[in-house]
């Protein structure tokens, strides 16, 4: 990949938006700005970029929406969400279907170009805590390098970045507790109450990744975490 980042930004703020082209540009970012859901949509069909920006509320398509289409076709992607302040609960959603994080507005651009690095070194420089490993799930093999689900007929179910450092943590830890608070602190840095209500969400995600092995199940240990039993 080109050391420089091409960016995907959709705001429907003209001001804004601009305000946040020229920044990022002038951070060596390639930034293409879009002002609605539907030319997003199209500008990422017709381009190639590495990262996207997406305001929730926009006109013609909001960015839960443009996320949705742009996951159909690449699951790899990262994607932030830019949020009102009243919509943080609605992020759910937007994290549920693959979004990578969320800033809420006001912000500081500063803080979004520390999201955007995060994030650039976890997905494309493999700065991860994923080692190169395989794990056995019953019939399933995980494949944590390719973050994939492989089936016995060599069917490959692809996880989200986020859904494999989960689902790594949950096997290196298998038939123990995966502490709520390590993982929590080891994948999104922190332990802030949406991203607790974030890991649910993903632990609900690699539930159905897993339910056709009945062998194997993710449970909920009463005020302390997860344990994956195996």
């Amino acid at each position: 990949m080109d050391d420089k980042l091409r960016l995907l930004l959709a705001e429907d703020d003209k001001n804004l938006g601009m305000l946040l082209r020229e920044y990022l540009n002038a951070k060596s970012y390639d930034v293409t700005l879009c002002t609605d859901g539907e030319e997003a949509i199209e500008t990422y069909q017709e381009g190639e970029f590495d990262f996207c920006i997406l305001d929730v509320m926009m006109p013609k398509k909001d960015g839960f929406t443009v996320a949705k289409e742009i996951r159909s076709s690449n699951i790899e992607i990262p994607i932030i969400f830019l949020t009102a302040k009243g919509q943080k609960e609605d992020v759910v959603e937007g994290l549920s279907i693959g979004g990578d994080d969320y800033i809420t507005k006001p912000f500081n651009i500063e803080e979004l170009i520390a999201r955007i690095e995060t994030i650039r070194r976890r997905v494309y420089n493999n700065n991860t805590n994923i080692e190169k490993k395989t794990f056995t799930l019953g019939s399933l093999t995980f494949d944590s390098n390719k973050q994939v689900l492989i089936s016995e007929d060599g069917h490959e179910d692809k996880l989200t970045t986020k859904e494999c450092e989960l689902l790594y943590l949950l096997c290196i830890n298998a038939n123990k507790v995966l502490e709520r608070e390590i993982a929590l602190k080891t994948i999104w840095n922190d332990d802030h109450f949406l991203n607790v209500r974030t890991m649910d969400v993903y632990i609900t995600k690699l539930r159905k990744h897993l339910k056709k092995e009945n062998s194997i199940e993710i449970i909920n240990v009463h005020g302390k975490g997860y344990k994956l039993i195996v």
